[in-house]
């Protein structure tokens, strides 16, 4: 076994003052990306803020959630955490590991223990971060390593995100904008038949190809780690983000779906499909294997092309 060190950002919210209101657009009373930025959230949650070491014992193949719960069950139940399911469905334990957004359950100590030692700097004096260790030239080989030698993780909240406690961010102004977004089936109201003549309203038929469109992005489990690799987002004010692009790619994909003309104008705000800058981040760790940045540039091409045809 190996003896890791999970250097945690811990933060613990200040109680707000009463009657004092923190937060709001910073446009002043009305923001010109819609609505007069009275429900707007602030990412400068005030508390305090320090880091923590915990030291366990894990295996190369354990992963982070593994090593956390130990933590949480053996030395601190005070560590705040979001957890569900803990085999990369949910979605729920997105957070940043060694400064690349990630989920805990599918991160391998293996792939992120990186020696607690200088020695890890390169020749300018940094350290890499932000990518897993075993994607780059600064792989090591665990199983080369002394059992005793001192290997950190380092874990943060979310980026992009107010943080609520610890490893808690608050990801509810991205499902904010998913649901701006209507991320459900708007079907054609066409009734269907069976072979007998009998109505059956419940059954749309799809060729292979036209599932083929959207199958993956229905894999979406709206985890954030789109949202917090993105340099663009920052809180869903001033952009409505990469997750609620890809929801509303998903159904503008679907031939079943008659709602194409609404989803494309709800983009063509200015904090629609204009302020994505493509810098293509958001596809580097999507834990579902979704190229988000291609699919957000087929999106805008389409809303651009929408556009025109109003003109």
């Amino acid at each position: 076994m190996l003896s890791v060190t999970l250097r945690v950002a811990r933060f613990t919210p200040k109680p707000e003052r009463p009657g004092r209101r923190r937060g709001g657009s910073p446009f002043g009373s009305k923001s010109p990306f819609g609505g007069d930025g009275s429900e707007a959230r602030s990412n400068r949650v005030r508390g305090k803020r320090w880091s923590q070491d915990y030291i366990v014992r894990a295996h190369a193949d354990d992963s982070v959630l593994d090593c956390l719960l130990a933590v949480k069950r053996e030395q601190d139940p005070s560590l705040a955490f979001r957890y569900s399911c803990g085999h990369g469905m949910c979605g729920s334990d997105a957070v940043s590991i060694n400064g690349t957004p990630t989920l805990l359950c599918t991160a391998k100590v293996r792939d992120w223990a990186r020696p607690d030692s200088p020695e890890y700097a390169n020749e300018d004096g940094f350290r890499p971060t932000g990518e897993p260790l075993d994607s780059s030239e600064h792989a090591i080989d665990l199983d080369a390593l002394d059992p005793d030698t001192p290997l950190v993780i380092e874990l943060a909240a979310l980026p992009g995100f107010p943080t609520r406690r610890d490893l808690i961010a608050d990801i509810d102004p991205m499902l904010d904008q998913i649901r701006k977004l209507k991320p459900y089936l708007e079907a054609k109201n066409e009734l269907k038949t069976t072979a007998e003549g009998k109505v059956n309203v419940f059954e749309y038929l799809q060729h292979p190809d036209e599932l083929a469109r959207y199958e993956l992005l229905s894999n979406c489990i709206a985890c954030g780690v789109c949202e917090g690799s993105c340099p663009v987002y920052a809180g869903g004010e001033a952009f409505v983000g990469p997750a609620a692009m890809i929801m509303s790619s998903r159904f503008l994909n679907d031939s079943r779906d008659a709602a194409s003309q609404a989803r494309l104008a709800a983009l063509m705000g200015p904090d629609g499909s204009a302020a994505c800058q493509s810098v293509r981040a958001c596809s580097m760790h999507c834990p579902k294997g979704i190229d988000v940045g291609e699919e957000l540039w087929q999106t805008i091409q389409k809303v651009d092309a929408a556009k025109a045809r109003l003109q």
